[in-house]
Protein backbone atom coordinates (compact mmCIF):
# COMPACT_ATOMS: atom_id res chain seq x y z
CA UNK A 1 0.00 0.00 0.00
CA UNK A 2 1.72 3.12 -1.23
CA UNK A 3 1.30 6.22 1.31
CA UNK A 4 -1.25 8.79 1.32
CA UNK A 5 1.29 11.45 0.11
CA UNK A 6 2.46 8.99 -2.85
CA UNK A 7 -1.30 8.75 -3.72
CA UNK A 8 -2.01 11.88 -3.87
CA UNK A 9 0.85 12.96 -6.23
CA UNK A 10 -0.21 10.21 -8.27
CA UNK A 11 -4.34 10.78 -8.76
CA UNK A 12 -3.59 14.75 -9.56
CA UNK A 13 -1.22 13.08 -12.17
CA UNK A 14 -3.91 10.96 -13.50
CA UNK A 15 -6.47 14.13 -13.48
CA UNK A 16 -3.89 15.84 -15.74
CA UNK A 17 -3.81 13.28 -18.07
CA UNK A 18 -6.78 13.58 -19.64
CA UNK A 19 -10.14 15.35 -19.69
CA UNK A 20 -12.25 12.83 -17.39
CA UNK A 21 -11.82 9.83 -15.28
CA UNK A 22 -14.73 7.47 -13.78
CA UNK A 23 -14.01 6.67 -10.03
CA UNK A 24 -13.90 2.84 -10.79
CA UNK A 25 -10.97 4.20 -13.37
CA UNK A 26 -9.44 6.23 -10.66
CA UNK A 27 -9.49 3.14 -8.40
CA UNK A 28 -7.73 0.56 -10.00
CA UNK A 29 -5.16 3.18 -11.51
CA UNK A 30 -4.43 3.49 -7.56
CA UNK A 31 -5.19 0.03 -6.50
CA UNK A 32 -7.18 1.72 -4.09
CA UNK A 33 -11.40 1.31 -3.02
CA UNK A 34 -13.68 4.14 -4.88
CA UNK A 35 -14.62 5.09 -1.35
CA UNK A 36 -10.60 5.75 -0.86
CA UNK A 37 -10.79 7.71 -4.35
CA UNK A 38 -13.54 9.92 -3.19
CA UNK A 39 -11.77 10.75 0.36
CA UNK A 40 -8.54 11.61 -1.60
CA UNK A 41 -10.50 13.85 -4.17
CA UNK A 42 -12.31 15.38 -0.92
CA UNK A 43 -8.41 15.89 0.28
CA UNK A 44 -7.09 17.01 -3.14
CA UNK A 45 -9.66 19.98 -3.21
CA UNK A 46 -8.84 21.05 0.09
CA UNK A 47 -5.48 21.53 -0.99
CA UNK A 48 -6.86 23.64 -3.52
CA UNK A 49 -7.39 21.41 -6.67
CA UNK A 50 -10.29 22.53 -8.89
CA UNK A 51 -11.74 19.01 -9.39
CA UNK A 52 -15.38 18.91 -10.45
CA UNK A 53 -17.65 15.83 -10.35
CA UNK A 54 -20.57 14.70 -12.49
CA UNK A 55 -22.68 12.63 -10.30
CA UNK A 56 -24.68 9.37 -11.73
CA UNK A 57 -23.13 6.05 -12.59
CA UNK A 58 -21.53 7.91 -15.80
CA UNK A 59 -20.31 10.62 -14.55
CA UNK A 60 -16.47 10.81 -13.32
CA UNK A 61 -13.84 13.40 -11.83
CA UNK A 62 -12.19 16.16 -14.01
CA UNK A 63 -9.50 18.80 -13.37
CA UNK A 64 -10.83 22.33 -14.39
CA UNK A 65 -7.19 24.28 -15.59
CA UNK A 66 -6.44 27.43 -13.13
CA UNK A 67 -8.27 30.40 -14.49
CA UNK A 68 -5.73 33.30 -15.07
CA UNK A 69 -2.84 31.24 -13.54
CA UNK A 70 0.63 32.30 -15.63
CA UNK A 71 2.48 28.66 -16.00
CA UNK A 72 5.86 29.17 -14.27
CA UNK A 73 8.62 29.95 -16.74
CA UNK A 74 10.96 26.51 -15.55
CA UNK A 75 12.50 24.39 -17.87
CA UNK A 76 12.51 20.59 -17.92
CA UNK A 77 15.79 20.52 -15.68
CA UNK A 78 14.44 23.12 -13.57
CA UNK A 79 11.14 21.66 -12.67
CA UNK A 80 12.81 18.31 -12.61
CA UNK A 81 15.02 19.61 -10.04
CA UNK A 82 12.34 21.17 -7.79
CA UNK A 83 10.19 18.69 -7.79
CA UNK A 84 13.11 15.82 -7.02
CA UNK A 85 13.85 18.38 -4.10
CA UNK A 86 9.84 18.75 -2.76
CA UNK A 87 9.16 14.78 -3.00
CA UNK A 88 12.70 14.27 -1.00
CA UNK A 89 11.57 16.68 1.64
CA UNK A 90 8.01 15.14 1.60
CA UNK A 91 9.11 11.51 1.52
CA UNK A 92 12.27 11.32 3.52
CA UNK A 93 11.70 13.47 6.66
CA UNK A 94 13.66 16.64 6.47
CA UNK A 95 10.45 18.53 7.59
CA UNK A 96 8.94 16.36 9.96
CA UNK A 97 5.53 14.90 8.60
CA UNK A 98 6.48 16.63 4.59
CA UNK A 99 3.03 18.04 4.61
CA UNK A 100 4.17 21.75 3.77
CA UNK A 101 6.45 20.04 1.17
CA UNK A 102 3.38 17.79 -0.22
CA UNK A 103 1.20 20.73 -0.79
CA UNK A 104 3.95 23.30 -2.50
CA UNK A 105 4.46 20.11 -4.72
CA UNK A 106 0.91 19.56 -5.69
CA UNK A 107 0.76 23.41 -6.08
CA UNK A 108 3.70 24.05 -8.53
CA UNK A 109 2.34 21.20 -10.43
CA UNK A 110 -1.21 22.77 -10.78
CA UNK A 111 0.95 26.11 -12.39
CA UNK A 112 3.54 24.11 -14.63
CA UNK A 113 3.03 24.22 -18.53
CA UNK A 114 1.53 20.91 -19.37
CA UNK A 115 4.44 19.62 -20.93
CA UNK A 116 6.45 19.54 -17.97
CA UNK A 117 3.62 18.06 -15.87
CA UNK A 118 2.67 15.36 -17.96
CA UNK A 119 6.42 14.28 -17.51
CA UNK A 120 6.73 14.56 -13.90
CA UNK A 121 3.47 12.48 -13.60
CA UNK A 122 5.82 9.71 -15.27
CA UNK A 123 7.99 10.39 -12.91
CA UNK A 124 5.20 9.97 -10.14
CA UNK A 125 4.20 6.56 -11.51
CA UNK A 126 7.86 5.56 -11.60
CA UNK A 127 9.71 6.43 -8.67
CA UNK A 128 9.04 4.52 -4.91
CA UNK A 129 10.46 5.67 -1.58
CA UNK A 130 11.56 3.16 1.49
CA UNK A 131 9.73 3.21 4.66
CA UNK A 132 11.49 6.06 6.62
CA UNK A 133 13.02 5.34 9.63
CA UNK A 134 10.72 6.19 12.62
CA UNK A 135 12.87 9.04 14.65
CA UNK A 136 11.82 11.87 15.94
CA UNK A 137 11.30 14.74 13.45
CA UNK A 138 11.28 18.21 14.05
CA UNK A 139 7.72 20.84 13.10
CA UNK A 140 8.91 22.92 10.27
CA UNK A 141 7.83 26.16 12.40
CA UNK A 142 10.06 25.15 14.97
CA UNK A 143 13.12 24.77 11.68
CA UNK A 144 12.07 28.39 10.39
CA UNK A 145 12.56 30.01 14.28
CA UNK A 146 15.89 28.38 14.27
CA UNK A 147 16.83 28.91 11.23
CA UNK A 148 15.52 32.50 11.82
CA UNK A 149 17.37 33.11 15.36
CA UNK A 150 20.46 32.36 13.03
CA UNK A 151 20.12 35.10 10.47
CA UNK A 152 19.27 37.54 13.02
CA UNK A 153 21.97 37.45 15.33
CA UNK A 154 20.64 37.59 19.02
CA UNK A 155 20.46 36.04 21.87
CA UNK A 156 17.92 33.84 22.42
CA UNK A 157 17.03 31.68 25.27
CA UNK A 158 16.47 27.43 24.59
CA UNK A 159 14.14 25.20 26.20
CA UNK A 160 15.91 21.74 25.46
CA UNK A 161 15.69 18.50 26.46
CA UNK A 162 18.33 15.58 26.12
CA UNK A 163 18.54 12.01 25.64
CA UNK A 164 17.18 11.21 29.11
CA UNK A 165 14.12 13.72 29.05
CA UNK A 166 15.82 16.08 31.71
CA UNK A 167 14.38 19.83 30.83
CA UNK A 168 16.92 22.58 31.04
CA UNK A 169 16.56 26.40 29.55
CA UNK A 170 19.73 27.70 28.24
CA UNK A 171 20.83 31.50 27.08
CA UNK A 172 22.47 30.78 23.22
CA UNK A 173 23.89 32.79 20.77
CA UNK A 174 22.63 31.34 17.73
CA UNK A 175 24.97 30.37 14.34
CA UNK A 176 23.51 27.94 12.33
CA UNK A 177 21.82 24.90 11.09
CA UNK A 178 23.02 21.38 9.68
CA UNK A 179 21.47 18.62 8.20
CA UNK A 180 23.32 15.29 8.36
CA UNK A 181 20.81 13.67 6.44
CA UNK A 182 19.18 12.02 9.45
CA UNK A 183 18.57 15.00 11.92
CA UNK A 184 18.70 18.49 12.28
CA UNK A 185 21.39 20.06 14.83
CA UNK A 186 21.32 23.65 15.80
CA UNK A 187 25.40 25.20 16.46
CA UNK A 188 25.16 27.75 19.35
CA UNK A 189 27.20 28.75 21.92
CA UNK A 190 26.17 28.05 25.14
CA UNK A 191 26.20 31.01 27.28
CA UNK A 192 26.68 29.68 30.66
CA UNK A 193 29.61 27.39 29.68
CA UNK A 194 30.95 29.43 26.93
CA UNK A 195 31.31 26.85 24.86
CA UNK A 196 30.14 25.71 20.70
CA UNK A 197 27.19 22.75 21.23
CA UNK A 198 25.77 21.18 18.87
CA UNK A 199 22.12 21.14 20.21
CA UNK A 200 19.25 18.24 18.46
CA UNK A 201 16.82 20.29 16.73
CA UNK A 202 14.48 17.59 17.60
CA UNK A 203 14.54 18.01 21.25
CA UNK A 204 14.51 21.94 21.07
CA UNK A 205 10.85 23.06 22.73
CA UNK A 206 11.02 26.37 22.39
CA UNK A 207 13.04 29.21 21.53
CA UNK A 208 12.95 32.91 22.05
CA UNK A 209 15.15 35.86 20.95
CA UNK A 210 16.03 37.99 23.60
CA UNK A 211 16.79 40.97 21.52
CA UNK A 212 20.26 41.10 22.50
CA UNK A 213 22.58 41.55 19.08
CA UNK A 214 25.65 38.89 19.33
CA UNK A 215 28.70 39.06 17.62
CA UNK A 216 30.83 36.02 16.87
CA UNK A 217 34.41 37.02 15.61
CA UNK A 218 35.90 33.60 15.31
CA UNK A 219 32.93 31.21 14.77
CA UNK A 220 33.60 27.16 13.81
CA UNK A 221 32.85 25.22 11.12
CA UNK A 222 29.83 23.95 11.95
CA UNK A 223 29.12 20.83 10.02
CA UNK A 224 32.75 19.68 11.15
CA UNK A 225 31.49 20.54 14.33
CA UNK A 226 28.34 18.13 14.46
CA UNK A 227 30.06 15.99 12.60
CA UNK A 228 32.56 15.22 15.41
CA UNK A 229 29.52 15.56 17.80
CA UNK A 230 27.85 12.74 16.11
CA UNK A 231 31.22 10.84 16.20
CA UNK A 232 31.59 11.10 19.80
CA UNK A 233 28.62 9.67 20.47
CA UNK A 234 28.76 7.25 23.12
CA UNK A 235 29.31 3.41 21.72
CA UNK A 236 29.59 0.55 23.40
CA UNK A 237 32.79 -0.21 21.38
CA UNK A 238 35.03 1.16 18.43
CA UNK A 239 37.00 -0.56 16.35
CA UNK A 240 40.40 1.03 14.26
CA UNK A 241 40.65 0.00 11.00
CA UNK A 242 43.80 0.70 8.17
CA UNK A 243 42.27 0.94 4.80
CA UNK A 244 44.87 1.11 1.43
CA UNK A 245 43.10 4.12 0.13
CA UNK A 246 43.99 7.65 0.33
CA UNK A 247 42.36 9.98 2.71
CA UNK A 248 40.21 11.36 0.02
CA UNK A 249 38.63 8.19 -1.01
CA UNK A 250 38.56 6.68 2.52
CA UNK A 251 36.26 9.62 3.62
CA UNK A 252 33.67 8.94 0.11
CA UNK A 253 33.92 4.82 1.08
CA UNK A 254 33.21 5.87 5.58
CA UNK A 255 31.49 9.17 5.89
CA UNK A 256 32.70 11.79 8.35
CA UNK A 257 29.42 11.45 10.23
CA UNK A 258 30.63 7.57 10.28
CA UNK A 259 33.79 7.35 11.46
CA UNK A 260 37.34 9.90 12.44
CA UNK A 261 39.83 9.57 9.58
CA UNK A 262 43.76 10.06 9.82
CA UNK A 263 45.70 9.28 6.70
CA UNK A 264 48.63 6.99 7.30
CA UNK A 265 50.99 8.09 4.73
CA UNK A 266 50.22 8.94 0.90
CA UNK A 267 48.31 5.55 0.32
CA UNK A 268 46.58 4.85 2.87
CA UNK A 269 44.38 5.96 6.23
CA UNK A 270 43.30 4.94 9.56
CA UNK A 271 39.45 5.01 10.75
CA UNK A 272 38.33 4.73 13.75
CA UNK A 273 34.13 3.20 13.73
CA UNK A 274 32.08 3.30 16.44
CA UNK A 275 29.18 0.30 16.97
CA UNK A 276 27.15 -0.96 19.34
CA UNK A 277 29.32 -5.05 19.61
CA UNK A 278 31.81 -6.56 17.96
CA UNK A 279 29.24 -8.46 16.10
CA UNK A 280 27.56 -5.74 14.69
CA UNK A 281 31.02 -3.85 13.82
CA UNK A 282 32.03 -7.17 11.88
CA UNK A 283 28.76 -6.63 9.63
CA UNK A 284 29.69 -3.33 8.89
CA UNK A 285 33.31 -3.75 7.86
CA UNK A 286 32.14 -6.74 5.56
CA UNK A 287 29.52 -4.58 3.82
CA UNK A 288 31.97 -2.03 2.94
CA UNK A 289 33.51 -4.54 0.28
CA UNK A 290 36.65 -3.30 0.39
CA UNK A 291 40.13 -4.74 1.78
CA UNK A 292 40.74 -3.87 5.17
CA UNK A 293 43.20 -4.73 8.16
CA UNK A 294 41.96 -4.73 11.94
CA UNK A 295 43.92 -3.51 14.04
CA UNK A 296 41.88 -3.20 17.08
CA UNK A 297 40.54 -4.75 19.28
CA UNK A 298 41.06 -8.24 19.01
CA UNK A 299 37.32 -9.00 19.68
CA UNK A 300 36.14 -7.22 16.08
CA UNK A 301 39.63 -9.04 14.56
CA UNK A 302 37.90 -12.34 15.66
CA UNK A 303 34.06 -11.39 14.74
CA UNK A 304 35.06 -10.21 11.32
CA UNK A 305 37.39 -13.91 10.62
CA UNK A 306 34.43 -15.32 11.92
CA UNK A 307 31.95 -14.27 9.35
CA UNK A 308 33.92 -14.32 6.72
CA UNK A 309 34.88 -17.76 7.38
CA UNK A 310 30.95 -18.74 7.55
CA UNK A 311 30.73 -16.69 4.69
CA UNK A 312 33.51 -18.75 2.59
CA UNK A 313 32.25 -22.44 4.01
CA UNK A 314 28.44 -21.47 2.78
CA UNK A 315 29.86 -20.71 -0.97
CA UNK A 316 32.45 -23.39 -0.92
CA UNK A 317 30.41 -26.28 -2.24
CA UNK A 318 28.38 -25.74 -5.59
CA UNK A 319 24.57 -25.68 -5.71
CA UNK A 320 24.10 -29.42 -6.55
CA UNK A 321 26.70 -30.55 -3.25
CA UNK A 322 24.81 -28.47 -1.30
CA UNK A 323 21.51 -30.18 -2.02
CA UNK A 324 19.89 -26.88 -2.73
CA UNK A 325 18.19 -26.11 -5.82
CA UNK A 326 19.62 -23.97 -8.13
CA UNK A 327 18.94 -20.78 -9.51
CA UNK A 328 16.67 -20.45 -12.10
Amino acid sequence: MISTSARLLRLASLLSARPSWTCRELAERTRVTERTVRRDVARLRELGYSVESDPGPWGGYRLRPGAGVVPLDLDDGEALAVAVGLREAAFGGVLGGGQEALTALLKLRQVLPRRIAERLGAMDAALAHTPRPEEPQIAPGLLLELAAACRQAERCTLAYEDGQGRATVREADPYRLVHTGRRWYFVARDVARGQWRTFRADRVTRIRSTGRPVEIPDPPDAAHLVSRAVRAAPYPMTVTIRLPLPLEQALRLVPAAVGSHRAHGPEATLVEIGGPDADGLARYLLGLGTPLRVLAPEEVRRAVLRRARELLQENADGPGDSGAAPPP
